[in-house]
């Protein structure tokens, strides 16, 4: 819809960022649940006539039930007014879609041009079903299809993005920060496969998420179904029907499905989310230090208002802060969804309508993650000069082969750790005060040639191997 003064959006996920996010309205927008809405209303209706749980209901043909079907697919702006009308009047958001569906009941005739048994189904609408039979079946339709189609793709994206870089720069030295001070040597390829192993393990969990549904009126107890054809077996016929939808089945519930599986994925994106976070602080940190430049036609952005000199990392910034958005809509989604009074309260009816804003700043978060790492170059120079000016770093190195030859039988090695605490701690060594003291332990030859000839560039280990545990 056009944007108007009489038409402004309250939130920037349907104003300013709208174009990043506008993928998730196909699955979490009110309009998306209305349309899964009528897919699980059409199916309970297609699936009773099928499988015979309804003695004496007509046997539709498959024309029939293909128009059934084509009534969800053609769900567009004509569609959503005349449903805001029937709600309008309804007062009640399943009650609206029921009458939708039996008004394309009694139009059939004229799409068929012959004897059509679909406008007798009217009393077969909705029958056995609670609005809360239908609500938990539709937010799953569309919670799957809005991670499915839409957040894990762009979360596939981003975490390739850090694969690639891991991979490209697998042996490039960097100096380490731990407690934000220098430490032993890594390589910024090892660095960025740890946080893609994480990711790759949290999408692993979202993407086999189990996502429940129930079919069992009221109160859970199938009361109405048994009453009125006991002859049916309804665990079997609710079970086919949830499974039919490519869901699992909860086959004990209140009058509610009780949401335990959002609660799980909404923590397990939380989790992606609060990786990320961390992810986005250290690139954001390593571009303070100088460790990647930011390339200004990758970016495409100005940077400072008033001073021209400055290349912003917004991008980071960005995501850093819709990450905290979407953690904080996550973390409250999943508290309180599992909770319901007895058996039923409608806490959970507002409380769902935010998944779609939780997803959106995730998924605007991924973009601006995915495009500030392509606007990103490594200063190799920055690197290697930090690794220079920071020989005491090597002081694990040392103190470790000290130990090592003196279990293997060396003398006069005592106190190693003491000792170079004395040349190290608070201090700056340079390389020619490092070999000096390396020369004067009075190491065995093999191993005090190797300390003396490591410079804190050798100084990384296993770190480029250890790439080959990068994918989960």
């Amino acid at each position: 819809m056009p944007l108007s003064r009489l038409n402004i959006p309250l939130g920037p996920l349907d104003g300013r960022y709208r174009p990043v996010v506008a993928r998730l309205t196909n699955h979490l927008s009110e309009a998306a649940l209305n349309r899964n809405r009528l897919v699980v209303e059409i199916e309970w209706l297609i699936h009773l006539t099928t499988v015979g749980a309804l003695p004496g209901a007509p046997q539709l043909s498959d024309e029939e039930i293909a128009y059934l079907r084509a009534i969800p697919q053609e769900y567009g702006e004509r569609e959503i007014a005349e449903l805001a009308e029937l709600e309008a009047e309804t007062r009640h958001d399943v009650k609206a879609v029921e009458y939708f569906l039996k008004r394309r009941l009694d139009s059939a005739p004229s799409h068929f041009g012959e004897v059509t048994v679909l406008p007798q189904l009217h009393e077969i609408v909705h029958i056995f079903c609670t609005s809360e039979d239908i609500n938990n079946l539709a937010y799953a339709l569309c919670v799957r299809g809005a991670l499915h189609e839409a957040w894990l793709p762009a979360a596939g994206d981003l975490i390739l993005s850090i694969e690639d870089m891991a991979r490209e720069h697998a042996s490039q030295p960097m100096l380490a920060r731990t407690h934000g001070q220098p430490a032993s040597p890594t390589t910024l390829g090892k660095e960025l496969a740890v946080v893609a192993r994480r990711l790759n393990r949290q999408f692993t969990r979202l993407n086999q998420a189990e996502i429940l549904g129930k079919m069992n009126g009221a109160t859970g107890t199938y009361g109405a179904h048994v009453v009125s054809v006991p002859e049916t077996d309804w665990e079997e016929a609710s079970r086919t029907f949830v499974e039919g939808l490519d869901l699992t089945w909860n086959p004990l519930t209140t009058q509610i499905e009780p949401h335990d599986w959002m609660a799980d994925l909404f923590a397990d994106m939380a989790h992606f989310n609060r990786i990320l976070i961390g992810f986005a602080v250290d690139v954001w940190t390593y571009i303070s230090l100088g460790y990647f430049a930011q390339n200004l036609a990758a970016q495409g952005s100005t940077g400072s208002s008033t001073m021209p000199h400055k290349v912003n990392p917004i991008r980071f910034e960005n995501a850093e802060a819709n990450l905290e958005i979407s953690c904080a809509l996550l973390d409250t989604l999943g508290s309180t969804l599992v909770i319901s009074r007895m058996q039923r309260d409608l806490t959970d009816s507002t409380t769902q309508r935010n998944i779609g804003p939780a997803f959106g700043h995730s998924l605007l978060a991924l973009d601006n993650l995915t495009r500030g790492l392509a606007g990103l170059d490594v200063d190799v120079e920055a690197l290697e000069r930090d690794l220079d000016s920071n020989w005491e770093v090597l002081g694990e190195a040392v103190q470790s082969a000290m130990r090592a030859a003196s279990v293997a039988g060396a003398q006069g090695l005592e106190n190693p750790y003491e000792r170079l605490k004395e040349l190290t701690r608070g201090q700056r060594v340079g390389g020619d005060e490092m070999r000096a003291f390396i020369r004067s332990l009075g190491l065995p030859a093999a191993v005090e040639e190797r300390l003396a000839t490591l410079s804190p560039r050798d100084y990384v280990g296993l770190a480029p191997a250890l790439l080959r545990h990068l994918e989960y």
